[in-house]
């Protein structure tokens, strides 16, 4: 079997290194310094107790033609299964590649924060059927991707990139990847790549209700991506402080009383996750590593989705709403002037 991994950033780049060393035959398409490193010296893994893995990997080029589409180089034939790793606001562009690198038969195993385009497809809902605007306003996901080859997933694995080529796996407990059908079967293929990759060393479980695993990962991400991003705080600062430990309160209460709407019970409470991030002040979410490298920030998959079903099902998101328009001026400056917002140390 042939495996792609499509968008070997952090999370790809760390999924297709240990599919290799447990001896898959997988390649990671990339582009720009990241392919060069991992082309030139191979993937560097450094630990949570800072011992380094050096893996050679085997790579193919992505070309980027601005906001129309992506198309890779030679990879050498098509693939049987392809790990999508971009990020949700890069799937449109890089639909017909992915579709054209596919074999006959083969499976997406989509990889992506958030709330999925499909959503409302496949499955007992009163929205069955509702187009997710925030996520795919002109059709070009629906169109682009075969949802009877698609395979949702989330994976819990915080991993930083410390320069091209180089990642950096901060201590953990609960490593895992979620995959699920869309439809919430329990297929032969599902557990066939579970079994994949929990035997290379990523635990990996099988849901039968993929998009409430979805909605577990996004009750806290909802929270944190944002604020962080805004503040340019790790998730401790934001909690240490009597006005961030409200407006997270405020956003948690908001995005659980969209998920009972549509039937989903998270599980997460805003004083439970105060209590896990206390003391945190190193971690990055991904929004705040995006705003500080000055790439476009995954906040409609993320944040607008879920204002998006609040006004599908009648309920009042007043903070979450706040927050969107603050996050949505930030990713515009990025997006039209190439921002990065880099903070600078001020000498006391």
């Amino acid at each position: 079997m042939r495996v792609l991994v499509y968008g070997a950033g952090a999370i790809g780049a760390y999924l297709g290194g240990l599919l290799t060393e447990s001896g898959v035959d997988v390649t990671l398409l990339a582009r720009g310094a990241q392919l060069e490193a991992l082309a030139r010296d191979g993937l560097s893994l450094t630990l949570a107790d800072g011992r380094t893995r050096k893996i050679a990997v085997k790579t193919c080029r992505s070309v980027d033609t601005g906001y129309g589409d992506t198309r890779s180089g030679d990879t050498g034939g098509r693939f049987d299964l392809v790990f999508v790793t971009l990020k949700s606001m890069q799937l449109a562009a890089a639909a017909a590649d992915i579709a054209a690198m596919l074999a006959p038969g083969g499976d997406l195993v989509m990889i992506q924060n958030g709330l999925p385009w499909w959503y409302f497809d496949h499955v007992d809902s009163p929205w069955r059927g509702t187009t997710l605007t925030s996520l795919d306003a002109d059709g070009v996901l629906a169109r682009g991707y075969d949802l009877m080859r698609v395979i949702g997933a989330v994976i819990y694995k915080p991993v930083m990139v410390t320069a091209p080529g180089q990642i950096k796996l901060p201590s953990f407990d609960g490593d895992k990847l979620i995959l699920g059908e869309i439809d919430n079967c329990v297929s032969e293929r599902v557990q066939r790549i579970a079994a994949m990759v929990s035997a290379a060393g990523l635990p990996a479980e099988v849901s039968a209700d993929i998009r409430l695993a979805k909605w577990r990962k996004l009750a806290s991400n909802l929270v944190w991506n944002p604020l962080s991003a805004l503040t340019q705080s790790p998730p401790g600062r934001i909690a240490a402080t009597a006005g961030g430990a409200a407006l997270v309160r405020d956003m948690m209460r908001e995005g659980n009383a969209v998920a009972a709407a549509v039937g989903m019970d998270t599980g997460l409470d805003a004083e439970s996750e105060l209590r896990r991030v206390k003391g945190n002040f190193t971690q990055q979410p991904s929004m705040l590593q995006d705003l500080r490298a000055g790439r476009a920030l995954e906040w409609d998959a993320i944040l607008n989705v879920v204002i998006e079903i609040a006004g599908l099902t009648g309920v009042a998101v007043p903070a979450l709403q706040h927050v969107a328009a603050c996050v949505g001026l930030i990713d515009q400056r990025i997006r039209d002037d190439g921002v990065a917002f880099v903070p600078v140390p001020v000498k006391k």
